[in-house]
């Protein structure tokens, strides 16, 4: 895909809720999960740190709290961190201090310059010399896949530090990048849509946590291939939204009503989830 088609989708993912992801990965063969096919449950409660607490991370954060994990959290609006704080969280004061505290680091954040931010800039999560102590990074942003495999790359340049807990086999951290689709209302019900790239070992590690988050979980390979999963979803439906328009726009000049075309969509060969 052409640089600057993914720049388009990735200004369109940001103003729209995508769905629909599960037919879409199945019929592509990739590898599914869901709650109905592995045991209950989230695993065993963790030290798990929260980077981005906004419209989904929020909802996604309280869901982890509510699965019995232990979390420490960070987001530039002090009055959510003090939410999170009442609910039991620890409240941390930069990305650093989340990962010196946290086994898992899950991050949520609005595009790709606020995760190199976080990631790499001042006291950023790999700010210490190169060590961090959680051995599983997860970001669940929507981003450009060319910066998240560039990201997967420094986080395995990295070294743990003693005191890490190693929930990954191996030496060095492992980055999952793991958007996500179902919109707000599915962050909320914890049955979001899992799109994960990177190392399988990472993922068969993450896959429990990310049940307390979400209902469906997609293994689509190496490190970017989650986020250019998400890129290609967003495209599809953005293509979708446009003909959906097109075609009403059209049925207005030949004199149809909007909603009464709109309801034969609803219920015809033309019914999609941009209706």
């Amino acid at each position: 895909m052409a640089m600057s088609t993914i720049s388009v989708v990735m200004r369109l993912s940001r103003k729209t809720n995508s769905l629909g992801m599960v037919c879409a990965l199945r019929s592509m063969g990739l590898r599914f999960s869901s709650l109905a096919d592995a045991s209950n449950g989230s695993g065993e409660p963790q030290d798990v740190g929260f980077i981005g607490l906004g419209n989904m991370g929020s909802h996604m954060a309280t869901n982890l709290l509510k699965a019995g994990h232990r979390l420490t959290v960070y987001d530039r609006n002090e009055a959510v961190m003090q939410t999170f704080a009442e609910r039991g969280a620890t409240v941390a004061h930069n990305p650093r201090e989340v990962a010196d505290a946290s086994d898992v680091v899950i991050t949520m954040l609005p595009s790709s310059p606020h995760v190199e931010e976080v990631y790499t800039g001042k006291n950023g999560i790999l700010s210490n010399v190169g060590s961090v102590r959680p051995s599983l990074l997860i970001d669940s942003s929507t981003i450009d896949p060319h910066k998240s495999r560039l990201l997967a790359t420094k986080v395995a340049k990295c070294k743990l530090l003693p005191n890490s807990k190693k929930v990954v086999v191996g030496e060095v951290p492992v980055l999952l990048d793991a958007p996500v689709s179902g919109g707000v209302v599915g962050a909320q019900a914890a049955t979001l849509t899992f799109m994960i790239g990177g190392h399988q070992e990472g993922f068969q590690v993450a896959e429990p946590l990310l049940r307390a988050m979400g209902s469906r979980i997609v293994y689509c390979g190496g490190p970017g291939n989650g986020a250019a999963a998400k890129v290609c979803n967003n495209l599809a439906l953005a293509i979708s939204m446009a003909g959906v328009a097109e075609a009403l726009a059209l049925g207005q000049q030949l004199g149809i009503d909007a909603h009464t075309l709109s309801n034969i969509f609803n219920s015809s060969s033309a019914r999609c989830w941009s209706r």
